[in-house]
C-alpha cells in the first residue's frame, strides 16, 4: 500500500483549484493533479505493508492526538513552486491560514511515525495544495510569469480531520482511497 497522511479539501475548494489550474492552461510541460484529490499532504509514508498498517495507524492517532490541535480554519491562497523558479517540479498553492496548525499536527506525526522506522523529512515542511508538476521546462516562463504576478485566493475550510490515504497508481493517475480518519 502507498500510504499519506492529508487534509482533504472539500469540493468547493477544489472548484477554485480547477479555476486556478486554467490559469496555466498555456504552459507546457504541466501535468495537472485532479482538483478534485486536492488535498495538504502531512506525512508522506511511501510503501507499506498491510501487516504494519496497524502500527502505522496507531502512530498517526498518537501525533494527531500529541499536536493538541483542535479544529480550527484553514484559508488557501498564493501561489509557489518546489524547489525554486529557476528549477520547478511542482506548483502549488498555499496556506494562508492554518499554517501553525498544520506544522504541528505535521510535526506529530513526523516524530510518531519516525519513531517505528519511516524516514523523516529531508526538507522544511511547507503546507500546500500541489497544483501540477512539471514534467518538462517548455512552459516555465509562463510558470515564472504567472507565480510571481499573481496572489490569488482560493477560499477557506474548517478543518475537522486527518486522513489516513492509500495512493493507488493507474494509467489515469493516482487515485485516493481513504484508510483512516482522525479527528481533531
Amino acid at each position: 500500500m502507498r500510504l499519506f497522511v492529508s487534509i482533504d479539501l472539500p469540493d468547493d475548494i477544489a472548484e477554485d483549484v480547477a479555476a486556478l489550474q486554467d490559469c496555466f492552461a498555456e504552459a507546457t510541460g504541466l501535468t495537472f493533479v485532479d482538483p478534485t484529490q486536492a488535498h495538504v499532504t502531512l506525512k508522506f509514508l511511501g510503501e507499506v505493508s498491510k501487516a504494519r498498517l496497524p502500527a502505522v495507524t496507531e502512530a498517526v492517532e498518537a501525533g494527531v492526538r500529541e499536536s493538541e490541535v483542535d479544529p480550527f480554519e484553514a484559508t488557501f491562497g498564493g501561489l509557489g513552486v518546489f524547489p525554486s523558479l529557476n528549477y520547478i517540479n511542482v506548483l502549488w498553492l498555499g496556506v494562508r491560514e492554518g499554517v501553525a496548525e498544520m506544522t504541528a499536527l505535521h510535526e506529530g506525526i513526523e516524530a510518531e511515525t519516525t519513531a517505528i522506522g519511516f524516514s523523516p523529512e529531508s526538507h522544511e515542511f511547507t503546507p500546500h495544495v500541489t497544483l501540477a508538476r512539471m514534467e518538462h521546462a517548455g512552459g516555465k516562463e509562463t510558470v515564472q510569469a504567472c507565480v510571481r504576478d499573481n496572489d490569488p485566493g482560493a477560499g477557506s475550510m474548517h478543518v475537522e480531520e486527518v486522513r489516513l490515504t492509500e495512493s493507488v497508481l493507474t494509467p489515469a493517475g493516482p487515485e485516493y482511497r481513504t484508510v483512516e480518519r482522525f479527528r481533531l
